[in-house]
């Protein structure tokens, strides 16, 4: 706690290949600004997450008004929501009270967040008329929202973390990364006793199959890091020219990994229930974001399958 702000705010980035500006100037200096005043306060981690998760049900509600300061406020519920989920890990850092159900609590905050914001634009559009066509969205408003939320939302977001760990895996080594796998994940399900260990067996079992989802829908890059770990047991013993080639063409692709996470879709979110045109937000996810998760993984997929004829054979 004696180091400065700016040297606590430092090391809070992962790196600035992956870092967006919008957290490294506003979101994470805020949330390390909370996270300070919640550390002299004897705050626990888990207890601000817990919090961004009521936050973010209060902004899914107030969206599911038509009217302007009911969705000033959600804005700001959920502007305050995301600072938590910025704050959480800052602060575990800081006191050393990292913990399991942390890390799970965690990984279920921003799905809390979103859900309540899909049900909440389903319940204000299902009233209204659609724009052009004039009939009521009625069930149209569950399906749209559907759509965006259980499809895409999850597959934009599960793939854009997993570019920015193998990034991160190859431009920093296995301690500056959280890339794991599903053999791994499932091996410490399998050795965990049937009894006694409930939290540790929900969330090693869901994180497996969270592993798992990621590596199916990446076969080349499967095939790349197969090959290439046979030949080098870890990151740290492989050539540099392979690492320098692999962040040189994994570079430019961290941006859509910043797209297709928080800010972008907040930002959407926010103009389209302000200007009481919340079907934006959904459309935007199944659209745009949705085009840019094709071309993100197409040129992954291509990098991989060039550096596996490079370095793999």
């Amino acid at each position: 706690m004696s180091k400065k702000f700016s040297e606590l705010l430092r090391e809070s980035f992962k790196s600035n290949d992956t870092e967006e500006w919008l957290d490294i100037y506003f979101t994470r200096p805020i949330g390390l600004a909370f996270a300070l005043l919640w550390a002299r306060l004897g705050v626990h981690p888990n207890t601000v997450t817990i919090a961004s998760m009521f936050l973010g049900l209060g902004a899914g509600w107030m969206f599911s008004y038509a009217d302007l300061w009911h969705n000033v406020a959600g804005v700001v519920l959920l502007m305050f929501a995301n600072f938590c989920d910025s704050t959480d890990g800052q602060l575990a850092r800081l006191t050393g009270q990292k913990t399991l159900i942390g890390r799970m609590l965690d990984g279920v905050a921003s799905d809390v967040w979103f859900t309540a914001v899909y049900v909440g634009i389903v319940f204000r559009l299902y009233p209204q008329p659609m724009p052009v066509i004039g009939a009521q969205w009625g069930l149209w408003a569950l399906l749209l929202c559907a759509v965006a939320g259980l499809v895409c939302h999850t597959m934009q977001c599960r793939l854009a973390d997993y570019y920015r760990q193998i990034h991160l895996y190859f431009l920093l080594g296995k301690s500056g990364s959280e890339l794991d796998d599903y053999e791994s994940q499932k091996a410490i399900v399998d050795a965990l006793p049937e009894k006694g260990a409930f939290w540790d067996r929900a969330f090693y079992t869901n994180y497996a199959k969270y592993c798992r989802a990621q590596e199916k829908s990446t076969p080349e890059f499967q095939t790349f890091y197969r090959n290439i770990r046979a030949k080098y047991p870890d990151v740290e013993s492989m050539p540099q020219a392979l690492r320098d080639d692999f962040r040189k063409g994994s570079l430019p692709l961290m941006k859509y990994t910043n797209l297709l996470t928080h800010n972008l879709r907040a930002t959407v979110l926010f103009i389209g229930c302000l200007l009481d045109i919340p079907y934006i937000y959904p459309l935007f996810e199944i659209i745009v974001l949705s085009a840019i998760y094709w071309h993100m993984h197409r040129s992954h997929e291509k990098l991989c399958r060039r550096l596996n004829a490079k370095y793999g054979n």
